[in-house]
């Protein structure tokens, strides 16, 4: 019985309109929208406590090499910093905030 090859992502091959989806992903009108919505939302600082204010000039500085990183498939994102919420009930909320970084790739990703 012959064997099937092996599945295979379609993250980094998939193309629409000849553009891979990971490249959609890296343009700038996908991540300046991606960015103003992060900032938008506000929202704690991770693991790395930068803030949401400090995230712009970060990005102009390291861009490139996150772009290569994501483009290559070798990007990864940093743990989520755990926060305990109380609960009305008396219980706890477990929170997982992850960095703006991470938030930004997250939102470019879904808005693709």
């Amino acid at each position: 019985m012959p064997c099937s090859p092996p599945a295979q992502s379609n993250v980094t091959t998939r193309e629409e309109n000849g553009i891979a989806l990971m490249e959609q992903v890296v343009e700038r009108e996908n991540l300046l929208e991606a960015l103003r919505r992060v900032e938008r939302n506000r929202g704690a600082a991770g693991v790395d406590g930068m803030e949401i204010k400090s995230f712009r000039p970060f990005l102009m500085d390291n861009w490139q090499r996150i772009r290569e990183d994501l483009l290559s498939g070798t990007y990864k994102p940093m743990p989520v910093r755990r926060v305990e919420m109380p609960k009305p009930d008396g219980g706890i909320r477990l929170l997982g905030i992850p960095t703006v970084q991470d938030r930004l790739i997250q939102q470019a990703l879904l808005q693709i």
